[in-house]
């Protein structure tokens, strides 16, 4: 049994966690994240571009960059993570130029030896994956594939085949942030992407509260959370991992009861 498959239960949706890597004390906020009952973490590598992200992830790296944070110091991080937390799945989620800028056997390496459990690489479709999907696959790493409300029937094979771990349903036609879709549209996509794997489906962009994340939960596998989370980083600051676990604490509540 992987990582995933424990944490994306039969009875119970799964609370997926993002932060980026090098913002903040990036170990206690994961930490916090874990102590809240997050049961997914994506941890987000800084990128100078990160275009499907949206001020607040943008803010994010742009603070992680300044302090020097580099693809090693991201490894690190996961590698320390994964000797405190040797059960929770850890997904490395980011852009293509970090990932193949040494070679995506080097990539896949690193990420294996660090305990990586999947990667999410936004801007490597489908049709490219031979960039960088054997070499994950080939080291036992799930490639995770993102679905939006414009991935029709037709493309819809294509996005699912070499996909591992679960499938991230982008629920909105932008950015990450404070767009939310309606409960309706995400349940019709939902039952399209169920109808066309056995992948888990996780739901994200846009879930900022106990209440959407729970709504969501009724009919995903799991529910992504990002933005507040990085939001209470950049406000926080040293403060960050208390406020963090009380909210993952009142996420996780939800997502977990929602059935």
């Amino acid at each position: 049994m992987s990582r995933f498959s424990n944490a994306f239960s039969q009875t119970r949706a799964a609370l997926v966690c993002f932060i980026t890597a090098g913002d903040g004390d990036t170990a206690a906020n994961l930490d916090a994240l874990v102590a809240g009952g997050a049961d997914v973490i994506e941890l987000g590598m800084p990128f100078t571009d990160p275009m499907a992200d949206g001020p607040a992830i943008q803010q994010a790296n742009l603070r992680s960059l300044g302090k020097g944070t580099t693809t090693r110091d991201v490894l690190l991080i996961a590698n320390e993570f994964r000797a405190r937390h040797p059960n929770v799945p850890l997904v490395l989620m980011g852009y293509a130029n970090p990932m193949i800028a040494r070679g995506a056997e080097w990539f896949a390496a690193e990420a294996k030896g660090c305990g990586v459990d999947g990667v999410i690489c936004v801007d490597i479709p489908p049709e490219e994956d031979p960039d960088l999907g054997p070499a994950l696959r080939a080291q036992g790493i799930d490639l995770i594939r993102l679905a939006t409300p414009t991935t029709d029937q037709a493309r819809l094979p294509a996005v699912l085949n070499g996909s591992g771990g679960f499938v991230y349903y982008v629920s909105v036609a932008g950015i990450t942030g404070k767009q939310q879709a309606a409960q309706a549209s995400i349940e019709d996509a939902v039952a399209r992407l169920k109808a066309a794997t056995d992948l888990p489906i996780a739901v994200g962009f846009g879930v900022r509260t106990p209440e959407q994340a729970g709504a969501i939960a009724k009919v995903a596998d799991g529910v992504v959370v990002g933005s507040a989370l990085v939001d209470i980083v950049a406000e926080h600051g040293t403060k960050a991992p208390e406020k963090l676990r009380e909210l993952t604490s009142e996420l996780a509540q939800a997502v977990h009861n929602a059935r």
